[in-house]
């Protein structure tokens, strides 16, 4: 690598053989970016538009500064997702940088370019080391579903209170006849009420609208059903073994997922693997105490699948039970004993994910794994 680069212009730019670094600040009409010398200067920063011929010229546009080290993108899972799909699709290395922190903005402001180039800086001192996940697999498939599975879940419920509101001011006969009946019985004889010829406006349009909710109710229920079948076959497509486990039904396990991403490769270890999950344990220690909490950083939807399967195993697992017993014992509270919990199964899930991940990316017509005989 050569000690010195020429003057770099904006539109002119002449860069020595070396290596560079990338920083970009992704936004949904435009990428910002700002390129590092091997030693930290900062040489340029651009504007380009957050398309495919945009990816390729803020490519372009660096490898006029020299060979491109690593690239350091600010929100590979939304904003950045298509560039950092682009850069790893051209062999370049890309890290996810997490935004600036507060202080650092207070001490020196906030642009694009300034954040283009703290996204650099930290790909280059390596403070910035996650892979992003790759969102062309399984798991990508089970995001979308789970996202729709989940809105379909919240707008059947409203449904379905609203269902519930409406019948309280219904006609007393009508109340009276469907209060007491099942929310499955119900919804099933609201959507089939035939149109009531009273004359009563309000009578008749409360009649429509539980015929109307409850149909709506139906159909919601329909979608939950088929989405919640199209996310069992994903997970047995890229890691069935979760499913043999106790306590890990299909939404815990499509939770697991999308948080360890589509390339195992970014797993570290279970360590990081459990940080992910927010199920690491937090030093507390201050003077003569020592002692830990439970992590409230990582991701809480992970987090929240593994409470439930703790709670499902508390409640009917015997070896679960007898370590929850003989910790009691020793003294130790609940919420400890829970986190200790959270740490094994992120043990346990992390080797099954990784175990099945690597099996489903090794391709048997791939030449490199065939074997040749003499």
């Amino acid at each position: 690598m050569p000690a010195a680069f020429h003057t770099l212009q904006a539109a002119t730019a002449a860069a020595a053989p070396g290596s560079v670094v990338l920083g970009v600040d992704t936004h949904k009409d435009v990428h910002v970016g700002a390129v590092l010398d091997h030693l930290g200067g900062l040489l340029d920063t651009g504007e380009f538009p957050a398309t495919a011929a945009g990816y390729g010229q803020l490519l372009d546009w660096t490898r006029q500064f020299g060979t491109v080290l690593r690239a350091g993108v600010e929100c590979t899972g939304s904003y950045g997702a298509g560039l950092a799909r682009y850069l790893a699709t051209q062999r370049v290395p890309v890290v996810e940088v997490n935004q600036p922190d507060r202080s650092a903005r207070r001490r020196r402001g906030k642009t694009d370019a300034v954040d283009a180039e703290s996204a650099a800086r930290a790909a280059l001192s390596g403070t910035a080391r996650a892979l992003p996940k790759s969102g062309d697999g399984q798991v990508e498939v089970l995001r979308m579903l789970r996202l729709t599975k989940n809105s379909a879940v919240k707008a059947r419920t409203q449904a379905l209170n609203q269902l519930k509101a409406v019948l309280v001011n219904a006609p007393s006969a009508l109340r009276e006849e469907l209060e007491p009946l099942s929310n499955a019985v119900l919804v099933r004889r609201c959507a089939e009420l035939p149109d009531p010829c009273d004359g009563n406006p309000a009578a008749d349009t409360a009649v429509f609208t539980l015929r109307l909710l409850a149909q709506r109710v139906s159909r919601l229920r329909q979608e939950v059903t088929e989405l919640g079948r199209r996310m069992t076959a994903a997970v047995q497509a890229s890691a069935p073994s979760l499913l043999e486990r106790f306590g890990i039904g299909p939404d815990s396990a499509a939770a697991l997922l999308i948080t360890a991403g589509d390339n195992p490769e970014r797993l570290r270890s279970e360590a990081s693997f459990a940080a992910l999950c927010g199920a690491s344990p937090v030093e507390k220690s201050s003077g003569k105490s020592r002692r830990r909490r439970l992590n409230r950083g990582g991701d809480r939807q992970a987090n929240a699948a593994l409470h439930r399967i703790l709670v499902t195993r508390m409640r009917q697992d015997e070896r679960t039970r007898s370590y929850l017993e003989r910790r009691t014992t020793e003294g130790r509270g609940k919420r400890e004993i829970m986190r200790c919990l959270k740490r094994y199964a992120a043990r346990e899930v992390y080797a099954l994910i990784r175990a099945d991940m690597t099996a489903c990316h090794h391709q048997p017509d791939d030449p490199s794994n065939l074997t040749t005989a003499a």
